[in-house]
């Protein structure tokens, strides 16, 4: 019995996912929330989806999932549980020194690559307006520009805090563009990042990448990661298998598709 057989085989329930749902020519806007639902998949899995904003999570942040009557949070500590409870190793077959370099580089990744397409998504005005500044459509008119402000000073203290908002707009791209080359080099002509077969790490790899290479966005970064060849494909033949009913290259916004 395969792994995603034996997981499907303990689960009583489906798993409730909360996350934050499509959008910007994306099949989930949260690259974390993403990273979980293709980890899911990969378990074998069966999850229920529901929007949910960041304050009804126990951390504050989407994902989190429930999953009989516990609610777990952090899309790392969910892989966790969903380890633990199944009996599944998304790492299964990596020797100890290529499961170190998955963790290290998944650790580039969310510390370091994210936050440099982070900041073309919130302070780049356009991508602004056209992206995040849509989660406050439901408010009042009169009460968007604060509830925008405050999103954003809130983004700009994260940003400040990991160290990629104390640059300057060309060196953050440098910087991007950097973990860039990193997962080209580390990716090669594999098929996946660690070999033949998709483990835990292409989960988030692949949500960031798409992050960054939707057409909803232009930013220096994007054009950047253009031009590596290989991530480009890892990221069509990643969303072909794990969301094969997705629009990937045709979810353009309409300015664009014109």
């Amino acid at each position: 019995m395969t792994q995603a057989a034996n997981a499907t085989a303990l689960q009583s329930a489906p798993i409730t996912l909360f996350g934050a749902g499509p959008g910007f020519g994306l099949p989930e806007v949260s690259p974390y929330v993403t990273k979980t639902i293709v980890q899911l998949k990969m378990a074998g899995l069966a999850y229920d989806f529901e929007g949910a904003m960041p304050s009804d999570s126990p951390k504050g942040q989407v994902p989190f999932i429930e999953d009989s009557g516990r609610r777990i949070a952090d899309s790392t500590f969910i892989r966790g549980h969903v380890e633990a409870t199944y009996g599944v190793d998304l790492d299964a077959g990596l020797a100890p020194a290529e499961r170190a370099q998955a963790w290290a580089i998944e650790r580039m990744i969310e510390n370091q690559l994210g936050w440099t397409a982070a900041w073309f998504r919130f302070f780049d005005e356009a991508n602004f307006e056209k992206g995040p500044a849509h989660w406050f459509d439901w408010a009042p008119q009169e009460m968007r520009p604060k509830l925008k402000a405050d999103l954003l000073d809130q983004v700009a203290i994260n940003l400040k805090a990991v160290g990629v908002g104390r640059h300057t707009p060309d060196e953050i791209v440098e910087l991007g563009t950097r973990s860039l080359w990193a997962l080209s080099t580390l990716l090669g002509d594999k098929a996946f990042l660690m070999g033949d077969k998709a483990t835990s790490v292409d989960a988030i790899a692949f949500a960031t990448l798409a992050q960054i290479l939707t057409p909803w966005f232009d930013s220096p970064l994007r054009r950047r990661c253009e031009g590596f060849a290989n991530l480009v494909a890892y990221v069509d033949r990643m969303m072909a298998r794990f969301f094969p009913d997705f629009a990937w290259t045709a979810a353009l916004p309409p300015q664009m598709a014109a």
